[in-house]
């Protein structure tokens, strides 16, 4: 089911491949008066994400198609304030922490109780909206060296001048600033990023470094902000 944009409801994004689980969050959210749709894959979770814009997300880990990190990871490219609930039957300290890590905001484990679990969406949505009232419309704004990039507008001053980014661009020049002194794969910037999953083997991921450089380094040939480390990938440092 696609939700109606519509303003005056909460809408709440479901994503869960166990049909079960799924049917019940659904049953129970919505007679809490909220909207719900329900996606059964990584996919299918970031299409309709970007076609519903829900007020919240509750996310499993394990999902066909593509891990329920890797989707917190995509949408966190684009949306930091959307709250995410991990509900999982993962319920480990390491991966808490991954979760906390990459950008979500509360974590359960199955099995769950179901009033615990309503109450937690009611304070997330709340906090979100206080959240919202005070930080409308705050930019992006990073900078390292001589460079300035505002990823809300996607415009980037620069040894090379005043920017436009593109949007591919942009995406990628966040997973980086999200990431600082961290190597990334070439698969993972990809993943991330652009969404590409499965065995996707390309070396755009490179053009787009080389590009980086002639905006953003002083000497492209020996690069101070993205270097490249050998055998892993690439890595962001704004010193």
């Amino acid at each position: 089911m696609v939700l109606a944009n519509d303003p005056s409801t909460t809408r709440i994004l479901v994503v869960e491949d166990e049909k079960h689980i799924a049917e019940g969050l659904k049953l129970n959210l919505s007679l809490s008066g909220y909207e719900v749709a329900v996606a059964d894959s990584g996919p299918r979770a970031l299409a309709l994400w970007e076609e519903v814009c829900p007020h919240l997300i509750v996310l499993d880990v394990m999902l066909p198609g593509m891990d329920g990190i890797t989707v917190l990871r995509r949408i966190r490219t684009q949306d930091e304030k959307v709250p995410i609930l991990i509900l999982s039957a993962r319920g480990e300290a390491r991966d808490r922490v991954e979760g906390l890590r990459h950008g979500v905001d509360d974590y359960m484990v199955k099995p769950f109780d179901l009033e615990e679990f309503l109450l937690r969406v009611e304070r997330l949505l709340a906090r979100s909206r206080g959240r919202g009232a005070e930080g409308a419309g705050e930019p992006k704004m990073v900078r390292f060296g001589q460079n300035q990039v505002d990823l809300a507008s996607r415009t980037a001053w620069c040894r090379a001048g005043t920017i436009q980014l593109s949007e591919q661009e942009a995406r990628l020049l966040r997973v980086f600033f999200d990431n600082p002194k961290r190597a990334l794969s070439r698969k993972e910037l990809l993943e991330v990023a652009w969404g590409y999953s499965g065995r996707t083997s390309t070396r755009t991921v490179d053009n787009f470094l080389v590009r980086f450089r002639k905006y953003f380094e002083e000497n492209p040939k020996k690069p101070k902000h993205f270097k490249s480390v050998r055998s892993v990938g690439y890595l962001f440092s704004a010193d």
